[in-house]
């Protein structure tokens, strides 16, 4: 009988094993080389490990018992993957996070990705996110932990090969699969927001004889400068300049009308001239010009699509060449003006043979 309240007084309480247990995981979440940290159901964190620190340069000093976390990522107050999870609000995190996905196990998790900036480090990095609650037997939320993982190196690298994919070799501008993809995507949205979509068609006149003359290689070094001046005239982030085929380019300029799309087209018509390369043909003229066509529509307007905002670019570009090249030509004039300067040709299918003779 002596013995047994020696046995009940070394025998440690449920709470004392509790502490213990807790203390335990602490110790060993900050020992944990992957950045990780826990927010109680209030949201407050109760844990910033070491690999966390490095990671964001936020000290577990400043985050500890306060729901502030959010600073070590964004530079707006905005709600972290852990919050989400906490809240019970998995609906809202394709408003947070463009890539993410919920787990399918019934734990209420979810993993995303984004760039966070980072304004501790004053850079930014692409981290990819891991959000699971922590429930007690009752199935109450005590904890959220967020685990976190660098890959920015793998994103950039990504992106670079994104980058390759989508530039035209030879003069660095978009090629024709870029510009496929953005016309399709202007469009539509243009049908939402209902403003206009305006589309430069832009070819070099006599090319064929500059390369007969000087060699393909010349021809490329021109080709090359050209798209350098192209690009310039696309100084919109809206804006993309690409190189369609061969001697031909294209300017793809969302939210421009008629007017404004002629405007640019005829600066980057002089600007073309001030390059001042030498044809070498002097019944054809002394240097190299562009001839450009422009469309400008607001999509929705008819039963039209993006194939047709084309055809009428290519259509104003071909009257171009067959009015006498270097000038600009709109689709909304190229009828009248054909049909001014040229009485009795009527057609506008014309144009294409015409100008290729």
């Amino acid at each position: 009988m002596a013995r047994r309240p020696r046995q009940q007084r070394n025998k440690p309480s449920l709470a004392g094993s509790s502490e213990l247990a807790h203390a335990y995981a602490v110790r060993l979440l900050q020992h944990l080389v992957v950045p990780t940290f826990v927010i109680d159901p209030r949201r407050r964190v109760v844990v910033w490990n070491r690999a966390c620190e490095r990671l964001t340069g936020m000290s577990a000093a400043e985050v500890l018992g306060t729901s502030r976390h959010w600073e070590a990522f964004y530079e707006n107050e905005r709600y972290c993957l852990a919050d989400v999870v906490a809240l019970g609000e998995q609906h809202r995190i394709g408003e947070l996070y463009a890539h993410h996905s919920l787990s399918n196990d019934g734990s209420f998790g979810a993993s995303a990705e984004n760039w966070c900036h980072m304004p501790k480090l004053g850079n930014h990095l692409y981290l990819a996110i891991d959000a699971g609650p922590i429930h007690d037997d009752d199935g109450n939320l005590i904890a959220v932990v967020e685990t976190l993982r660098d890959m920015t190196d793998q994103k950039r690298a990504e992106m670079a090969l994104k980058t390759l994919a989508a530039k035209d070799a030879l003069t660095d501008l978009a090629n024709r699969r870029s510009f496929d993809q953005a016309l399709q995507m202007e469009w539509s949205r243009g049908l939402r927001s209902g403003r206009p979509l305006a589309l430069l068609f832009a070819d070099v006149d006599h090319f064929k004889l500059f390369n007969d003359r000087h060699g393909h290689q010349r021809g490329d070094e021109a080709l090359r400068t050209i798209a350098g001046v192209i690009g310039k005239t696309a100084i919109r982030p809206t804006d993309l300049a690409t190189r369609y085929g061969g001697e031909e380019f294209a300017i793809i300029m969302p939210d421009t009308d008629m007017a404004a799309a002629c405007s640019v087209a005829e600066r980057l018509r002089e600007a073309v001239i001030e390059l001042d390369i030498a044809l070498g043909d002097v019944s054809t003229g002394s240097i190299v010009t562009l001839s450009i066509g422009v469309a400008s529509h607001v999509p929705g307007s008819n039963e039209a699509g993006p194939d047709w905002l084309l055809g009428q670019a290519d259509q104003a570009v071909y009257a171009a060449k067959r009015l006498g090249r270097n000038r600009v030509v709109s689709a909304d004039a190229m009828l009248g003006e054909f049909a001014r300067r040229h009485p009795g040709t009527a057609a506008v299918s014309d144009f294409r043979r015409a100008a290729k003779r």
